[in-house]
């Protein structure tokens, strides 16, 4: 069995010569396998399309996909429409548990929770839903219970939406009055509390930075009396102090209310999920969610790829952990030593460092919470802050991606990065940047017009193409899926070694950190107070203090080697803490 996906908005029949049906066999023989419509876009027949994939590469704008189905799917959930992305299963609230959903951006997750909120009925590939076929085809399972209280009106919904940096387009008050408005139980106060917010209560929204938009959302969210709670990634500008906060607060809305979450930290989701939904299938195509499965097993299989129940295969490779072994730095050349400094902002926040070296070809992971001084760190190592204390004289040439992405220009992505540097054109970046980062099929987009994710990706490409002896990157993780993650890491890893250049990472994503960095600067100190950078240390003593300062403690997986967080007070949490081996103790899981 097989779909025809057509991507409307890149296909643009008026500038091509209409290569899908010049070129299809099946219409050179007679048969309309293509046909074109009302709008001047191509109807594709299922039907009669036998898969060649001709018209996929004639296309000259990239609009068309020919997707070969796994056997057991049959009637799609969910269809927008003749060549349109079909949506198959659905995840199931419970009430008193966090159910998780992971999979790759594009994939459906969205789709699944406006069914499920009951603002778009499942039309099982027929032109319009029915709430009567509904029911009757989930009668006897749980989705049955759960459809009869949507159409009987008796499901209210809270979500928190992807993209917090929206909101101020939507909003334009104080967060106060954004705030009020959502507090139904009667404890907004408490939650303000939990999350840290007092401060910016009296501040408009369109003044707020990214963490604050983040854990503004989060409450605004959990103030409402609902239902059923989804939460669509509560990581993104959350440090991990932040993200364990917000998820311990979200488990206790579980207790007696139905709560949905997406999320791309695997350490926070491992944590806060109960069961959790695996969604495959081609991006902008179709999605299929799986049965709900146990933590750690859907995790894991989804790291390796493959699916045993459904027995399928949804990525050619592993996802993989390596314990790291220790560095020889004496074999290592130094890229430049630094002094120690320092540098302090009036009476509000300063900021000292101890001294260090970097190391031609390592990465160097940057660990710490929001409003520590990261970013004033890496400003004045990249020389756009002068210190108070302490004089840099590095004599290096720096590229910095910022954690705050704009796109102001309405340019072509592909302009915008041949304009960064000419080297973007050569067959090592095209190869090792591009093609892994997944960049050709936004090269006519303009810059103004992607999602989140997507200009991520190409701000970290920006920033790698260009001529420098040190690259710093500012969470490259943000609104990335898994799989982007895993790509990115690999795409920096390699260019750094490949090159001989170094790399600055920071992020609050510890499965990122751990396969990407070689040593790490921890932060620490008073968030928004003082902080305190200590030099570079190895993987174990950094990941010992940082894990420390939070009072985690973190084991490998017997089984893929990523970083789990044991449960607080735990028999194995209590035994590490005992030895003072907060990070990767190798122990059977319990």
């Amino acid at each position: 069995m097989r779909i025809a996906i057509l991507n409307k908005d890149r296909c643009q029949p008026r500038r091509c010569s209409h290569e899908c049906e010049k070129y299809c066999p099946r219409v050179r023989t007679g048969d309309e396998t293509i046909i074109f419509g009302d709008d001047g876009k191509p109807l594709i027949s299922e039907e009669l399309c036998v898969g060649c994939g001709i018209c996929v590469h004639k296309c000259p704008f990239g609009a068309i996909m020919i997707i070969g189905l796994p056997e057991a799917l049959t009637e799609p959930t969910h269809r927008y429409g003749p060549n349109g992305f079909a949506l198959y299963g659905l995840p199931v609230p419970q009430v008193g548990r966090v159910t998780g959903i992971l999979g790759p951006n594009g994939i459906g997750k969205s789709t699944a929770v406006q069914i499920l909120s009951g603002n778009l009925i499942p039309n099982f590939s027929h032109q319009s839903g029915n709430w009567e076929k509904v029911l009757e085809y989930y009668s006897g399972t749980a989705l049955y219970d759960y459809f009869s209280d949507v159409v009987d009106g008796n499901i209210k919904v809270s979500q928190k939406p992807q993209y917090v940096d929206l909101i101020p387009k939507a909003f334009k008050g104080k967060t106060s009055e954004l705030l009020d408005k959502t507090d139904e139980r009667g404890k907004l106060a408490e939650i303000i509390e939990r999350l840290n917010l007092s401060h910016v209560l009296d501040r408009r929204i369109a003044e707020l930075s990214g963490g604050e938009l983040q854990r503004v959302a989060i409450a605004a969210c959990a103030a409402k009396d609902a239902d059923f709670y989804f939460f669509d990634e509560i990581s993104p500008y959350l440090d991990i102090y932040q993200r364990i906060n917000s998820a311990q607060m979200i488990q206790e809305i579980a207790e007696d209310k139905a709560v949905l979450v997406v999320e791309h930290d695997l350490a926070i989701l491992d944590m806060l999920a109960d069961v959790v939904h695996v969604a495959y299938g081609e991006p902008g195509g179709y999605g299929v969610v799986t049965h709900p499965k146990g933590v750690r097993i859907a995790i894991n299989q989804y790291l390796k790829g493959y699916l045993p129940e459904e027995n399928v295969r949804i990525r050619p490779e592993n996802i993989k952990f390596e314990v790291h072994p220790p560095r020889q730095d004496a074999e290592i050349d130094t890229l430049v030593d630094y002094d120690a400094f320092s540098k302090r902002y009036g009476e509000a926040f300063s900021l000292s460092t101890e001294d260090g070296s970097l190391k031609e070809g390592e990465v160097l992971g940057i660990v710490g919470p929001n409003g520590i001084g990261k970013s004033t760190f890496v400003k004045i190592l990249a020389g756009e802050v002068e210190p108070d204390e302490g004089t840099l004289d590095l004599d290096i040439k720096i590229a910095y991606k910022p954690q705050y992405i704009k796109a102001d220009n309405p340019v072509p992505v592909q302009y915008f990065l041949r304009s960064i540097s000419r080297k973007f054109d050569s067959s090592y970046y095209q190869s090792e940047i591009a093609r892994p980062l997944q960049l050709e099929r936004l090269y006519d987009n303009l810059l103004t017009e992607l999602s989140g994710g997507e200009l991520q990706r190409v701000a970290i490409a920006a920033c790698l193409c260009q001529d420098a002896d040190m690259y710093i990157l500012d969470e490259p993780s943000a609104h990335l899926d898994v799989e982007q993650r895993s790509m990115t890491t690999k795409v920096i890893k390699r260019f750094a070694e490949n090159s001989s250049k170094t790399a600055m990472v920071v992020d609050h994503d510890i499965y990122m950190i751990d396969m990407l960095s070689q040593r790490l600067i921890v932060f620490e100190g008073e968030p928004a107070v003082y902080g305190k950078a200590h030099r570079p240390t190895g993987m174990q003593e950094g990941m010992n203090k940082f894990l420390a300062n939070l009072d985690i403690t973190f084991r490998r997986d017997e089984d893929t080697s990523r970083p789990r967080v044991n449960k607080l007070h735990s028999r194995l949490d209590r035994e590490q803490k005992a030895k003072g081996e907060y990070y990767y103790h190798n122990v059977v899981e319990e």
